[in-house]
């Protein structure tokens, strides 16, 4: 028996072998997994229980910390934005939800950046079973074993995987970014279109085709002002401003 043992031991330390759940990460264009969880909204199954929203799922490492606080401040602040959007903001960790409603009441009553007190409307999802983590690939093992790293995914009205973001413990992410790809996925969807580097809201998109054919210009003149180039191969559609 011994011998047995040393010989796991051995040929974890020779080969970097870990013994937990496989932990995988959701590709892009994937369905994404449902789970079931206590929230500080109640029960939640996410993210069936909320329709056809999109979704934006922030996983963090723990409560009370510094960098996390100040992420969750910024989104009390900005969780109109997302709802004007069509999107459902919702975040999880390792912590239980009893840890959760006490952060929960310690946030709302901060004046973070002269914001003043924000109500936090979002469900802060209990994973103290890591079942949730370990399904959308927040436990990276190299890092933690049982707290989440920073990740971000968007998932479309179809529960489809549309964004993946991750961020590492010592770095808060930019919410504003977050907000700016959600924008950019429905402008896509919308438009059939794509963007391009550091698109904002309202500049000018990129066609994935060329805009019209000479038979079209033809009989509409009108059409190369809507459109122009960029050496010859990007083609850019005006946005009306």
């Amino acid at each position: 028996m011994k011998k047995i043992i040393l010989t796991i031991a051995l040929g974890a330390f020779l080969f970097g072998t870990t013994f937990s759940q496989k932990s995988n990460i959701p590709l892009i264009g994937s369905k994404a997994p449902s789970f079931t969880a206590e929230t500080t909204n109640g029960t939640l199954t996410f993210p069936d229980d909320y329709g056809k929203k999109w979704k934006v799922l922030f996983s963090h490492p723990q409560d009370f910390t510094p960098v996390c606080s100040s992420e969750l401040s910024e989104l009390a602040y900005m969780q109109q934005d997302f709802v004007k959007l069509g999107a459902q903001i919702a975040i999880i960790s390792t912590d239980d939800v009893a840890k959760h409603k006490l952060w929960k009441t310690w946030l709302e009553g901060l004046d973070y950046k002269g914001h003043g007190a924000q109500k936090i409307d979002f469900a802060i999802i209990d994973d103290h079973t890591h079942f949730a983590s370990k399904e959308y690939g927040m436990l990276h093992e190299p890092t933690s074993t049982n707290k989440d790293i920073r990740g971000v995914f968007i998932i479309d009205p179809n529960n489809v995987v549309r964004s993946i973001n991750f961020y590492p413990m010592q770095v808060g992410r930019n919410m504003q970014e977050i907000e700016r790809i959600l924008v950019a996925l429905q402008t896509a969807d919308k438009e059939m279109v794509c963007t391009p580097a550091n698109w904002e809201k309202g500049d000018d998109v990129i066609i994935p085709h060329y805009p019209y054919t000479n038979s079209e210009l033809a009989a509409n003149p009108e059409l190369k002002d809507d459109f122009y180039n960029v050496g010859g191969y990007i083609w850019f559609k005006k946005e009306k401003k």
